[in-house]
């Protein structure tokens, strides 16, 4: 499970932004007594917010506690950055797919992580651990690396500073390191992960930059080890991140 960071002794806000943080893609359901467990919240404190909550359809009954509900899936659809993007990238999304025959990604950076705002499953193959809304350690993730190449330094150091947390057997941990990387990434224009964000993962993955050269997303080309050659299909990965690019620049309109 993700671990919870926010300072959940201050605001209305943070202590609600808490409760939502403590589910996972695992849990169909949660009790007050876990929430309070995973939010560090007391008891009493989660029972009134997840009954406002419930109240306002933010969040449902069912089983034997809780779960996210509708409203939050209408507000995250209606998302203007997440929409935008998808529209953009879904096509040429489809054709790396039809490509690699590996699951696709489209992800953003958020401070210190990434969200992954769209995936295209592999066709016939077994799925990943990453879902449409769930977030990962940036430095620990091909998309989250192809990003931060391209980051002012500053945004570098502040991922550095929030602490580089190991969620795979070959995580980068040391910051040394992970500029060296970084630095790599920025010669090569890709980004590779070999079991870093999770055990038996690996991927490819390449930034999507604006008009000024600026990173605003990263697709990449992800798979189980064994089965996808992440040198072979980075390429592939790179090209289709450039016809985004060039589709963004058409469009002035747009911010991200």
């Amino acid at each position: 499970m993700r671990s919870i960071e926010r300072d959940t002794s201050g605001s209305m806000v943070g202590r609600v932004a808490a409760v939502f943080d403590a589910f996972t893609a695992d849990d169909d359901a949660l009790g007050v007594s876990e929430i309070a467990r995973r939010t560090g919240l007391a008891k009493s404190t989660v029972s009134r917010i997840v009954q406002e909550l419930v109240d306002h359809q933010f969040l449902e009954r069912g089983g034997s506690g809780v779960r996210l509900g509708l409203r939050l899936f209408e507000l995250g659809e209606s998302a203007t950055r997440p929409r935008d993007l998808r529209r953009i990238a879904t096509a040429s999304m489809s054709d790396l797919r039809a490509a690699v025959n590996h699951t696709i990604h489209l992800a953003v950076l958020e401070r210190s992580e990434v969200v992954y705002i769209e995936i295209l499953p592999a066709r016939g193959t077994p799925p990943l651990p990453s879902r449409i809304g769930g977030r990962m350690p940036a430095a620990a993730t091909a998309v989250g690396k192809a990003l931060l190449a391209w980051c002012d330094p500053a945004v570098v150091e502040e991922v550095i500073d929030a602490g580089l947390t190991a969620t795979g057997p070959n995580t980068i941990t040391d910051p040394a390191r992970l500029r060296r990387e970084l630095s790599r990434v920025r010669a090569k224009g890709i980004a590779y992960e070999r079991e870093e964000s999770a055990a038996g993962v690996t991927c490819a993955a390449a930034a999507i930059r604006g008009a000024g050269g600026e990173p605003v997303a990263a697709l990449s080309a992800a798979g189980w080890v064994g089965n996808l050659d992440a040198r072979r299909v980075g390429p592939a990965v790179q090209t289709a991140t450039l016809a985004v690019s060039r589709l963004i620049a058409r469009r002035p309109g747009i911010h991200f």
